[in-house]
């Protein structure tokens, strides 16, 4: 049984969907954790401010300054006087703030800087961000000494887990023969690529198992989602894409598996549900009682498992593609991804163009080494660029 100790954090996105379930986690548990700092977008100050008021934090970003008289006013309101800061350096100066932890929530590439400073800063990231480590691969693993990245991702908890299996020493790479993680097949699992011609916005929010936010169900939906974790997987563990497996397996229980050399295979299973891997960041080594809900074993269970169909949803070849190549690969097909998927929920893109897109940009990319976060970012631009000139006008 692993000792108690307070815990101070600190948590980007705060206002988000992992944000929120964060804090959440961080309540229910008041022995164990104290809110140093929260930053958010600036899209929800009151909210923000009535977090800052109910955990007492020292430090708030927004990073739209436009937000901070708005942020003042309902902090005012709600009895707090935290030390405001502003725009992505002040989100920058909160990831560096005191702290023993930083949950980075944060969507998209705009994380990237938060990892990299609480990183450099010495804190251990529980990353929920894992487009900063996809995108600046080489730098975040230049920065990261071993054990300061705990995956947040329900699939990477899991993988983390089976692998922490292996004993107290770590896990020896040449005994792992593949790591399998599970996909839900998102709302569209088992339909042709015909079939999905017309799909909506609407129909692609609405995911069977999950409760996420908007841009992450999205690419569930597509699968890119997957792509993304492939690559995150080949990254926080160190083995070679060809050694890692996608399975579709619609109950989401298995959330993701290791297989041995020998022929065993572990799994992780639990009802889906963010606060597990959440909490498990957050207080590793020490599992927090209650976290979530487990498995009801009194009642019979039947869980399915199917391989993947890379004609209908060619996300995931692709994202192999573009870990393969490296360098500012990765990031174009992220920032393309990003840029496309808000064309679709504007309606100038059609669903299935998005992954086609997407592989158009990563094509016309030539790939240079992501040696440091201009490099990194000039190529987000440049696919984002490219994203608004072969979106506008289409249609579904």
């Amino acid at each position: 049984m692993h000792e108690q100790t307070l815990r101070s954090v600190v948590v980007l996105g705060s206002t988000g969907s992992i944000g929120t379930q964060a804090l959440d986690v961080i309540a229910a548990d008041p022995g164990g954790f104290t809110v140093s700092g929260l930053a958010a977008g600036g899209g929800k100050v009151d909210l923000l401010a009535r977090q800052a008021a109910e955990f007492g934090v020292e430090a708030v970003a927004v990073a739209d300054a436009s937000a901070v008289p708005a942020l003042k006013e309902a902090l005012a309101a709600h009895g707090a006087h935290p030390t405001v800061l502003a725009g992505h350096e002040g989100v920058a100066e909160v990831a560096a703030w005191p702290c023993d932890t930083v949950l980075n929530g944060i969507t998209g590439a705009l994380g990237l800087t938060s990892t990299l400073v609480a990183l450099e800063s010495g804190r251990t990231l529980a990353l929920a961000n894992k487009e900063s480590l996809i995108i600046g691969g080489p730098l975040v693993k230049r920065l990261a000494k071993p054990g300061q990245i705990l995956p947040v991702d329900s699939e990477h908890s899991a993988l983390q887990q089976c692998l922490w299996a292996a004993g107290p020493d770590g896990y020896d790479p040449a005994e792992v023969k593949q790591l399998v993680v599970t996909a839900s097949g998102g709302p569209f699992r088992g339909m042709k690529r015909a079939e999905m011609a017309d799909v909506t916005p609407a129909m692609a929010l609405a995911h069977p198992t999950w409760s996420m936010g908007p841009a992450i169900t999205i690419n569930s939906a597509t699968l890119v989602n997957k792509g993304l974790e492939v690559i995150e997987a080949h990254l926080l563990f160190d083995l070679g894409f060809d050694r890692i497996e996608v399975v579709v397996h619609p109950q989401s229980i298995i959330h993701s598996m290791v297989e041995y050399v020998d022929g065993s295979t572990i799994a992780q299973a639990s009802p889906p549900d963010m606060r597990l891997p959440i909490a498990l960041a957050l207080g590793h080594p020490r599992r927090i009682p209650g976290a979530a809900r487990p498995i009801d074993w009194t009642k019979a269970h039947t869980w399915t498992f199917e391989p993947l169909d890379d004609e209908a949803f060619p996300a995931v070849a692709l994202a192999r593609h573009v870990g393969g190549a490296g360098g500012t690969a990765p990031a174009v097909y992220n920032a393309a991804n990003e840029a496309c998927l808000d064309a679709f929920m504007r309606g100038d893109l059609p669903f299935l163009a998005i992954v086609d897109t997407v592989a158009q940009i990563v094509e016309e990319h030539d790939v240079t080494p992501a040696g440091s976060v201009d490099e990194v970012l000039a190529a987000d631009s440049w696919a984002r660029a490219r994203a608004a000139e072969l979106t506008t006008g289409q249609s579904r």
